[in-house]
């Protein structure tokens, strides 16, 4: 009988034990934090590392990624490892981020948002772009926030944001005056969205000022395939500024972050958005020849049946007006002469009638 509890409290606690597991590896899948700001009670450091010249000011208001000096650069990054490809069964990763900043009016490089792998050396500046490693050849994403123009890298001007793969040559770039936003080194605090959908592949990115609304439309939009660049690599996720030749601070003062998995069985969008336009308007073209074909095609049927219809008309009417009328029996015409037959059959009748009786007197 003891042996028999001991055995149930065995399974229950191997349950138990199991559950645990479960919640915590799906903790891990759906990574979630916000922080509306990063003093003592918001326990940032549970999630948040700081990195370089990245520090905690104004009693936890806001953390400063870089600044106060010239080739400042710093980091703030995640301690938990995502992964945007997910196996057994295998799933895309979608996330969404918001975060509030402000950048002081030098021209410094600005900022970025960093996707790298979990082995990127953390501690280690060499002056690249927004606090990145510009003399190696890593693997990361970057959506910069650029207060500076730098020929060498194509820069359009000193106020755009750019994606980045692996090269501070951006693949996608949006000119930030060109939407009445203002310069993003102005010291004013501004707040951006960035969001991946994993069934779309697309990356999206929103500016405002702070306290506006979120904008419909994305400032940048740019098809990306994360779960071919990624694969199912351990990924950290973080913000990274550097003051390049110039004391430009740069100070983030909130930031929220979150994963969901996608349902594996939504169906993705082409990679290159301008054969997507181009197919569309080959079926716009398509549809619209087709609807003339159609119009063309009801025009000519409907007047070959009118032609029809008109031919029949007056084929039956032709018969029949050919036709004499018959008059019917009460018609003057006919009773005179079924009068005349009348008087006629009278008279054979008398005529048999005589001589019938002739005969007889005969005999």
């Amino acid at each position: 009988m003891g042996s028999l509890s001991a055995s149930r409290y065995l399974i229950v606690l191997f349950v138990f034990s199991f559950y645990l597991r479960t919640i915590q590896s799906e903790e891990q899948k759906n990574l979630s934090f916000d922080f509306g700001n990063f003093g003592k009670d918001s326990n940032f450091e549970s999630q948040l590392a700081l990195y370089g010249d990245a520090k905690v000011v104004n009693d936890g208001s806001s953390v400063q990624v870089s600044g106060s000096m010239g080739f400042s650069a710093g980091r703030i990054m995640n301690k938990i490892p995502i992964k945007l490809v997910e196996s057994n069964p295998r799933k895309m990763v979608s996330f969404s981020m918001h975060f509030v900043f402000s950048l002081s009016g030098e021209n410094g490089d600005g900022f970025a948002f960093v996707m790298v792998p979990i082995g990127y050396p953390f501690d280690v500046f060499d002056g690249g772009s927004f606090g990145l490693l510009g003399g190696r050849k890593m693997k990361f994403l970057a959506v910069e926030f650029d207060t500076f123009t730098d020929e060498k890298y194509g820069d359009v001007n000193g106020n755009h944001v750019g994606v980045d793969l692996s090269s501070f040559v951006s693949v996608k770039v949006s000119n930030v005056s060109s939407v009445e936003l203002g310069l993003m080194n102005s010291g004013e605090k501004m707040q951006s969205w960035i969001d991946y959908e994993a069934s779309s592949k697309r990356l999206e990115i929103r500016l405002s000022k702070l306290g506006d609304i979120r904008p419909v439309d994305p400032l940048l939009s740019c098809p990306i395939d994360m779960s071919q660049m990624w694969e199912e690599d351990e990924l950290l996720v973080g913000l990274s500024a550097s003051s390049g030749n110039s004391t430009q601070k740069c100070n983030i003062y909130s930031w929220s972050f979150n994963t969901r998995s996608a349902p594996h069985w939504l169906h993705s969008e082409p990679l290159d958005p301008q054969a997507v336009a181009e197919k569309k308007e080959e079926k716009k073209v398509h549809s619209r020849s087709d609807c003339a074909l159609r119009i063309l095609g009801a025009l000519l049927f409907g007047t070959g049946c009118g032609a029809l219809g008109a031919l029949i008309v007056v084929v039956v009417w032709t018969i029949l007006g050919s036709r004499r009328p018959v008059a019917p029996e009460d018609h003057p015409a006919v009773l005179e002469h079924n009068g005349k037959e009348l008087d006629e059959y009278k008279k054979f009748i008398v005529v048999v009638d005589k001589a019938i009786e002739d005969g007889k007197g005969k005999n």
